[in-house]
């Protein structure tokens, strides 16, 4: 609701061409927000709104926007405004733009921008995608042992403006390796002649530049940090990844890991086009579908069992169901138990061996539950062999998802390939032959 007053709100100062009114409107909101507003204002009143904005403003709407979004602002506005608006832009995130854009492009963009800035991009575009030094920014503020509190406080007063990253004060030594960290509490509680070598922690927890992003992500979860420093293998400071960046990267991952787990393809969205999405999810099910035919196979192997206790028929949509569901639930469990815990062979081991008390607390109340319906039903025999077939077939499901990505993990594949159909097409063979194996031993006291 707010958004569409707004959207009136702005339409009618571009209307009116009251530029001033339209930028103290815009000045109280947050990136966010004026993102927001420029997705719901008309297309045809898009590069005149751009026009009225400020330098600072356009540049953090064009971060909250897609990258599709971002590429438009920046042909609206044309190569000179564009490099002005980048020069000002969070290094980071500029590098994550200028990977979208085509290499005719991309170079005239860093040709217009400022000299420093243009370099200084192009350092951060050349460390490898999903690694610290990938995601990480350049904008910290460093300072030397020898200084005093005093002078760091001026440091941090005079490059207060120029980041917004500003969580920590990294101390540095002659070649600008890192030898120690200070935090505002320290500044603040530190008399103001005194050294930062008295009050700077020397023992600094880094990252280099090629670890994974979710190694960083789980090492700032695990510390409680606001950033983290990252260096090059000379312990030389390269930049920081910041907490938010992490969120990101969470986000990212976690989202990567539903589309596995769905087995429905990577960069599947609203957008994309009804043949492209078909081809992304294809391969995967066209594998569960020779899969499936096995369970085909099962059943015609077992006919003569389901012509006799026709009954059967009844209990074995729930059994298969059931097993494939407490899969899946386990393959979430350690797919999220992975990326945020350490595995070490105990933890893993542990984690089986919790996993099957699971199974086995869970088959045994959901088989006794079947156990008295098909009795009640049928028979105590009948009872018998469908009870028993859920207790066996929950427990093997269980573990089943347990094992599965945990084997894959060490193998150093992703557990997230080990996907929720893929789980629960297995199951459903486990399930069929369990079940009607126990009824086909079974078969003179059902009859």
């Amino acid at each position: 609701m707010e958004t569409d007053k707004l959207t009136v709100l702005t339409i009618k100062h571009l209307k009116d061409k009251n530029k001033l009114a339209l930028q103290e409107m815009t000045e109280e909101l947050h990136p966010y927000d004026l993102a927001e507003l420029y997705r719901a204002l008309p297309e045809k009143h898009h590069f005149k709104f751009l026009t009225y904005l400020t330098s600072k403003d356009i540049a953090d709407l064009v971060m909250e926007l897609e990258p599709e979004m971002q590429i438009e602002v920046l042909e609206k506005l044309g190569i000179e405004r564009s490099s002005k608006i980048m020069d000002i832009m969070d290094n980071d995130d500029l590098a994550d733009l200028l990977s979208e854009i085509s290499e005719g492009k991309l170079e005239e963009y860093l040709s217009a921008m400022e000299n420093d800035e243009s370099k200084t991009v192009q350092q951060l575009m050349s460390y490898p995608p999903e690694t610290a030094g990938g995601i990480m920014t350049n904008e910290f503020v460093w300072i030397r042992h020898y200084y005093t509190v005093r002078d760091a406080v001026e440091k941090f007063k005079s490059f207060a403006e120029l980041t917004r990253n500003i969580y920590y004060l990294y101390v540095i030594d002659e070649n600008k390796k890192l030898v120690g960290v200070v935090s505002y509490r320290d500044l603040l509680l530190a008399d103001m002649d005194e050294k930062i070598d008295d009050i700077m922690f020397n023992r600094v927890i880094s990252v280099p530049t090629h670890t994974d992003q979710e190694e960083v992500a789980q090492l700032i979860q695990r510390y409680d940090f606001l950033a983290v420093p990252v260096v090059d293998e000379q312990n030389i400071l390269k930049g920081i990844v910041t907490v938010d960046d992490v969120i990101d990267v969470f986000m990212d991952e976690a989202q990567e890991d539903i589309e596995k787990l769905s087995a429905s393809g990577k960069d599947i969205d609203f957008q994309t086009k009804a043949v492209v999405a078909s081809y992304r999810r294809l391969p995967w099910l066209v594998l569960l579908l020779f899969i499936g035919l096995i369970s085909g196979t099962i059943l015609d192997s077992f006919e003569d069992t389901l012509e006799q206790v026709v009954a059967l028929i009844f209990f074995m949509p729930m059994i298969a169901g059931m097993t494939g569901n407490t899969g899946t639930q386990s393959l979430a469990v350690v797919v999220r138990g992975l990326v945020t815990n350490d595995t070490d062979r105990g933890t893993i081991l542990k984690l089986i061996w919790r996993e099957f008390k699971v199974g086995i607390i869970i088959g045994i109340v959901c088989g006794l539950l079947v156990f008295l319906i098909a009795m009640f039903w049928q028979s105590f025999v009948f009872g018998i062999v469908v009870g028993i077939s859920l207790l066996a077939t929950l427990i093997i499901g269980t573990m089943a998802g347990t094992v599965i990505p945990l084997i894959l993990f060490r193998v150093g594949l992703d557990p997230a390939v080990a996907s929720g159909p893929l789980i629960t097409t297995l199951n459903d063979i486990f399930s069929l032959l369990i079940y009607f194996g126990i009824a086909t031993s079974l078969m003179h006291y059902l009859i």
